[in-house]
Order: structure tokens, then sequence, then C-alpha cells
């Protein structure tokens, strides 16, 4: 199990700033050979989704609200540590993120931009994928929707 802490950018203190950009570069930058500009003037305006294990930030998303990324609200940045992954901790960082959406933006709705290989793991979390392939910083990615069942 992970711990998980939501924070806006000014709640984040100067250690975790530094872990969450350190973990976006091991796994976008380094693991993934894709050079882009991950800091990009958006974590002044998101929320924070960290996910612990014993002290070491391990997982982690940044989520919008409608109209600060996206029309909908959205998940973005979404990273697990390469050693965790069997653990199936990003399922439990998405679901805390699709329910701080839920619970500080009252939000029912969610729009990501998923890289295709992960199609299924965001289909096992309810998304649906909505119109053509496309590259993000050359890496295939494809528009997923999340509509909560429980909200018209």
């Amino acid at each position: 199990m992970i711990e998980i802490k939501i924070k806006s950018f000014p709640e984040l203190s100067t250690l975790e700033l530094y872990q969450l950009l350190q973990l976006r570069s091991e796994v976008f930058v380094v693991e993934q050979f894709c050079v882009y500009q991950d800091i990009d003037n958006k974590d002044q305006i998101a929320l924070h989704v960290l996910g612990y294990k014993d002290d070491e930030l391990v997982g982690y998303t940044r989520i919008f609200k409608s109209g600060d990324y996206f029309e909908n609200a959205s998940i973005g940045r979404v990273v697990v540590r390469e050693s965790y992954r069997e653990h199936k901790f990003g399922y439990t960082i998405m679901n805390a993120s699709i329910e701080a959406i839920k619970e500080h933006f009252k939000e029912s709705k969610i729009k990501i931009s998923a890289q295709t290989y992960l199609k299924r793991f965001y289909n096992n979390l309810g998304f649906k994928e909505v119109g053509a392939e496309y590259l993000e910083d050359g890496i295939p990615h494809k528009g997923m929707m999340f509509i909560d069942k429980n909200k018209s």
C-alpha cells in the first residue's frame, strides 16, 4: 500500500518538488529516451497527487480542473517508479487522482492523453478511447475519456 498526499503547488515542500521532478525526469526523459520540456508552467495551477512507500516517492500524477489543460478535467504526468510497478501502484495513484478530481473539482468527466501502449491499463480504470492516435513528444498517444457513471 502507498500513502497518498494531495497538494497544491504552494503547499509542496522544496524536497517534494525536487522528488517529483526527479521521478518525472527519471521515467519520462531517461527511461523513455524522450527529450521534452517537462517544466511547462502548468505545475503551478495543478494539484499534485503524490504516492509514498516508506517515505519514498514511488508514484505521481498532476490533475487539472476543466479549462486548465483540456476542456474537461484532466490527469497528466502519470508515473510510477520502475522498481514499484509490479505492485500495481499505478492503479492506486490513478484511482486517487480520479477521486481527487471528484472531491476537489466536483467534476465527473476526465480527459487524458495516454501513451498508446498503456491503453489497456487505462481501459481497466474506466477510460475509453476518443479520436485518432497521435504523436506527442515522439511517442504514440491516444486521447481517452472517463465519465463517472454515478453522475449525469
